[in-house]
């Protein structure tokens, strides 16, 4: 905790730096967020729609959300953030909070800028296919069954109060208003539903005005998926998700090969386990299987041990083949197998790191630096469908920085000054 001046206090979560915190003391936490001189501003665009008072600064080279409500909102979305990230749930990062402002009323919540991160209505500012809007219908789920796994009762849940990162093809989403949300021990069925039936009704509604918005602006929306099938895909892929991970199996016994067939699927879709609670039925003859997902991130954290890159899942999952691909290559050529971790640490040298350094300055805040890389994977294998041969890596990189990445859009989304 920081008191300074006769007023303010500021409150510092475990994510701020040491560098931030200078800077968060030199801004004039005495005036209303509206209030504050613009040249302390950084604009930051299509960040959709906010309830509250929403403003971004820069400190210490790391850009802040800054968002004022009352105070007790303030305590309150502080705790559940914190608890958010205790459980490794996708959400925003808490740097702090400021209170007892004096004149300026309300507190002010601070968190972290999530970078390359994008509100759903710019992910469908351009032409679609039905498969995105599909991957956002999935990356929301995923997130509500994350919550629930949790314990966490989100109150709230739209495609509004989310963000949406790409991550190799799919997208990721990250909850950013946790103010409306309860932690506890486990969800009720009743508070389950309740959640999902809201996310569905706002679903809807989302998807409809965007339709709308898209056609008196003559975007089009011809093929695209109807926006109350959309909806309904929401609770279809909820329930079809949270039993896969929930779900109790009566198992024979000599059948671990089930045991192990299930977990796999659990690790193809994100998730670990944690424990397996193993007890005897019918006589010794049965084995009953319970399973208590937590933690997703199994390839993000095979890839991070493997490498130090801290990456998306799908984006792990996707390295890692390549990694696989590139260590069969070095086996066959040496005429000996080569340990996973010496092919992970030549692949970084000698493949990952010089593609992502091929591509000029000027270029690299198009995307990041793992959703580049899985980019040029696509585009090395169009090369090689169409060419005939097998083209590789340092090639891809070089025809895609020439041919695509310069007529990609911006996903920093941040915009220089006031």
């Amino acid at each position: 905790m920081v008191r300074y001046g006769s007023h303010v206090q500021m409150l510092l979560g475990q994510a701020a730096h040491t560098g931030e915190i200078g800077g968060l003391l030199e801004l004039p936490w005495q005036l209303p967020l509206r209030d504050w001189p613009v040249d302390l501003l950084v604009q930051v665009r299509d960040r959709g729609l906010a309830r509250h008072c929403v403003r971004f600064v820069e400190t210490a080279g790391a850009l802040l959300a800054l968002k004022e409500m009352p105070e007790e909102l303030v305590a309150r979305e502080r705790r559940l953030l914190t608890f958010l990230a205790e459980e490794s749930v996708p959400a925003v990062e808490l740097i702090g909070a400021v209170t007892d402002r004096g004149g300026a009323g309300n507190g002010i919540l601070i968190t972290r800028y999530l970078e390359f991160s994008l509100p759903y209505r710019t992910i469908f500012s351009g032409p679609l296919s039905k498969q995105m809007h599909e991957r956002l219908v999935d990356a929301l789920v995923e997130l509500l069954v994350r919550l629930h796994l949790a314990g966490f009762f989100w109150g709230d849940c739209s495609l509004s109060n989310a963000l949406f990162r790409r991550d190799a093809g799919a997208l990721s989403a990250y909850l950013v208003d946790a103010e409306t949300g309860q932690a506890v021990p486990a969800l009720t069925d009743g508070q389950r539903g309740y959640d999902l039936d809201l996310a569905t009704e706002r679903v809807a509604g989302e998807m409809a005005d965007l339709r709308a918005e898209r056609e008196a602006g003559g975007s089009g929306c011809r093929g695209e998926p109807d926006p109350f099938w959309l909806a309904e895909q929401v609770a279809e892929r909820y329930h079809r998700l949270w039993a896969e991970l929930t779900r109790e199996e009566v198992i024979a016994i000599g059948e671990r090969h089930r045991v192990e067939d299930r977990i796999r699927r659990l690790n193809a879709l994100g998730f670990d386990v944690r424990e397996l609670a193993v007890t005897t039925t019918e006589g010794s003859s049965k084995l009953r299987l319970t399973t208590r997902v937590v933690e997703p991130g199994f390839h993000r954290r095979e890839l991070r041990a493997l490498t130090g890159l801290d990456v998306g899942e799908n984006q792990a999952r996707r390295l890692l083949n390549d990694i696989s691909g590139y260590r069969a290559w070095l086996s066959r050529t040496g005429g000996a197998e080569v340990p996973l971790g010496v092919a992970a640490s030549r692949w970084l040298a000698e493949i990952y790191e010089p593609v992502i350094e091929s591509v000029p300055a000027a270029l690299r805040h198009k995307l990041e630096a793992a959703e580049l890389f899985h980019q040029v994977l696509d585009h090395r294998w169009f090369l090689s469908e169409s060419m005939g041969r097998d083209v590789g890596t340092t090639e891809a990189a070089r025809s895609f920085t020439n041919t695509v990445l310069p007529f990609i859009p911006d996903e920093r989304q941040v915009l220089a000054g006031g």
